[in-house]
């Protein structure tokens, strides 16, 4: 997968399954309005083969670097040189670049992303929130909820998921506590949804009053949280605001050049829309949708 000595700049995003990936979306959007003649790739990479993808990666000139989904966010951290904060503190990096001196650098740029959706709906500190799902995305969220929120609840199948997401609460000066799978959400002020797809629609019927959303999922959409905060008329950022900002750190890391969130996030959205029209049958049932995209 690698290019000729001096060829054709490229970076790519890993990941297994990766088909559904809409980063060579938003990354080529991006080059595109940069003015960059960058190959931007999807590569299928399973945990077992990343030391072997990236070693050849790190032979080649061109490679600007990766972009990494499950099951990779973990995995990529003892192939790289050095870690950057926040992924040393989350234990977990969606972005491995060469560093300039000959080695390579592990980059979390979720926490942005998530900022910038949080943004969106709660732009000022806010007392209690309620954190659904305790994996990799959740503890990003709790990274980007540090200094923003004063109490908050995690919402986790099991103690033993939940605990390092509340050590990380504690880490970062949050007030956090474990609440097991409930039938209702408890109230808050703010809610952010990072457990896959469908896991949390039964909360949807008794939808905590006054509680914006922030919901990593964008497809499918709306999600059923999203309708019900939607219909309460309280502020909702989807997960495509999510996606498109922890782009924009990636873009400007590799690049060395930045983007605004805005040309991703409708690079990203138009691209979804002809990919559901495609997917419609004849018969117009849809196909349905992948899972959660990097």
């Amino acid at each position: 997968m690698t290019g000729e000595r001096g060829g054709r700049p490229w970076a790519a995003v890993l990941g297994d399954p990766i088909e559904h990936s809409l980063s060579p979306v938003l990354h080529g959007a991006a080059y595109a309005r940069l003015g960059l003649d960058w190959e931007y790739r999807a590569v299928r990479c399973a945990a077992a083969d990343l030391p072997d993808v990236v070693a050849a990666a790190r032979r080649d000139p061109a490679w600007r670097g990766f972009s990494l989904t499950m099951p990779l966010k973990e995995t990529v951290l003892p192939l790289a040189d050095s870690i950057e904060e926040p992924a040393t503190r989350i234990g977990a990096a969606n972005t491995l670049l060469p560093d300039g001196h000959g080695g390579l650098v592990a980059v979390n740029t979720d926490v942005a992303g998530l900022r910038a959706a949080l943004d969106e709906v709660a732009p000022a500190a806010v007392g209690t929130a309620v954190l659904v799902g305790a994996g990799g995305t959740a503890r990003a969220a709790v990274a980007a909820l540090a200094a923003r929120v004063d109490r908050l609840t995690v919402v986790a199948r099991s103690a033993d998921r939940a605990r390092p997401v509340l050590e990380l609460a504690e880490a970062v000066g949050v007030e956090a506590r474990f609440l097991a799978w409930p039938a209702e959400l408890p109230p808050a002020e703010l809610v952010v949804q990072t457990a896959p797809a469908g896991a949390a629609d039964g909360f949807a019927a008794r939808w905590p009053a006054g509680a914006a959303l922030v919901e990593a999922l964008y497809d499918p959409w709306p999600t059923a949280c999203a309708a019900a905060a939607a219909v309460a008329g309280l502020p909702v950022a989807d997960g495509m605001a999510v996606l498109a900002g922890q782009a924009v750190g990636q873009v400007e890391r590799m690049t060395g050049r930045a983007v605004p969130a805005a040309l991703l996030r409708a690079a990203g959205q138009a691209a979804l829309a002809e990919r559901h029209a495609r997917d419609v049958r004849p018969s117009g049932r849809s196909v349905p949708p992948p899972g959660p995209a990097a």
